[in-house]
């Protein structure tokens, strides 16, 4: 139960903000809603299946402490990706087939790759339980992707998401920091946090900036 919910949830964070998340919103705007959400459904537990198993393959050959270490590496990465950002390129035009197979086809290699199929990838090395992992996130994936599927049904374009994608990091990065903590020397774990922390107030500094300075306004 602890793997299913854990990777629930970091699923869930994992994809606020994330390119397949703004791939479903976009999608919601061309596709009715139920055929964006099982294009999901499918992609998800085909692409998610495959990183549960190559997790579970790399945990019989790495150490356990190893692998804590990445996992929790791991994690804090996954949060300055977070606030680093998605956007789409092309995703959301590239493939015409029948709606369904045009959305499970575009999430199934818009996720190769994405940190979301990494984190599912650490979670089956963490927690050694395929089943529990591949249920907990894919359950997350469409959790987070049916709120994109209903901003755009309702919005019919990209809103900016800046709280939830803090908020995420943040958790990410607290995670990550949190696993380390019985891994690695105090006087080298408090050297992280600092240089965690001053990542992300060059972060926070850089979208003050941007959100003081949008840009020229657009052409009426």
């Amino acid at each position: 139960m602890k793997a299913l919910l854990a990777s629930t949830g970091l699923v869930v964070l994992a994809e606020m903000g994330d390119k397949t998340q703004l791939l479903a919103m976009a999608l919601a705007c061309r596709f009715y809603w139920s055929t964006v959400l099982w294009g999901v459904f499918a992609a998800t537990l085909a692409n998610h299946l495959l990183a549960v198993m190559a997790g579970a393959y790399v945990a019989k050959f790495v150490p356990l402490d190893f692998l804590r270490l990445a996992t929790s590496g791991s994690f804090i990465l996954f949060g300055f990706w977070t606030l680093h950002g998605d956007t789409l390129q092309g995703e959301d035009q590239r493939f015409q087939y029948s709606p369904f197979w045009t959305v499970s086809v575009s999430f199934f290699l818009a996720e190769m790759g994405d940190k979301t199929q990494l984190a599912t990838l650490a979670l089956a090395a963490e927690y050694q339980s395929i089943l529990a992992v591949w249920l907990g996130t894919t359950s997350g994936m469409l959790i987070a992707d049916s709120l994109a599927i209903g901003v755009g049904m309702v919005m019919g374009k990209k809103i900016p998401g800046r709280l939830l994608k803090w908020v995420a990091a943040l958790i990410f990065i607290y995670f990550g920091l949190q696993g380390l903590v019985p891994l690695i020397p105090s006087i080298l774990l408090r050297r992280i946090g600092i240089l965690c922390g001053s990542i992300l107030l060059g972060f926070a500094v850089y979208e003050f900036k941007g959100m003081k300075n949008p840009g020229p306004p657009f052409p009426k």
